[in-house]
């Protein structure tokens, strides 16, 4: 169950030009019977690049000993 604060990996292609398949983000929002979330993507220094929403099927919860990694957006 992916619960609000949990980090989620982006699991398809985003409806977002900024992100990417793999990308991290965090839940803000679990809508009824968590069939769908709201999901927050931050920079290095915390400004929002995206939030979207996403399918329950579109997001899964980030695994240990997986590495994060960074990129630029622009």
């Amino acid at each position: 169950m992916i619960a609000e604060h949990s980090l989620v990996v982006l699991d398809c292609e985003p409806p977002h030009e900024k992100l990417h398949r793999g990308d991290v983000g965090t839940v803000v929002h679990v809508y009824k019977d968590a069939r769908g979330f709201e999901v927050e993507f931050v920079d290095g220094g915390g400004r929002t690049v995206a939030l979207i929403t996403v399918g329950a099927n579109d997001v899964r919860p980030i695994e240990a000993g997986e590495l994060l990694h960074a990129r630029r957006t622009a």
